[in-house]
């Protein structure tokens, strides 16, 4: 397979490569897959995460377990008001 990079991104392999980070382009380029399956890992990781928090959420909702969104925000306004206190 042939790729061609654009003039920045040949500039950054270079520079990594004279920095002594890396001792050619395939090394630099196998640690940008690594750090991209890792941020594309942890992406999935969150979003499956989230989604059971969702479910949580949605059950205890079901429940009557919620609060409504006038006392949420009164609570996150309070604690901030004591974080402030906190901070003089």
């Amino acid at each position: 397979m042939e790729i061609l990079l654009k003039p920045e991104h040949q500039q950054f392999i270079e520079a990594q490569i004279a920095s002594g980070k890396f001792t050619n382009a395939s090394e630099v380029v196998d640690a940008a897959f690594c750090l991209l399956e890792k941020l594309n890992n942890e992406y999935s990781q969150w979003i499956e995460e989230t989604r059971e928090k969702v479910d949580v959420a949605r059950a205890e909702l079901d429940r009557g377990e919620g609060l409504d969104g006038e006392t949420v925000v009164n609570r996150i306004l309070e604690r901030f008001q004591q974080a402030r206190e906190a901070h003089k």
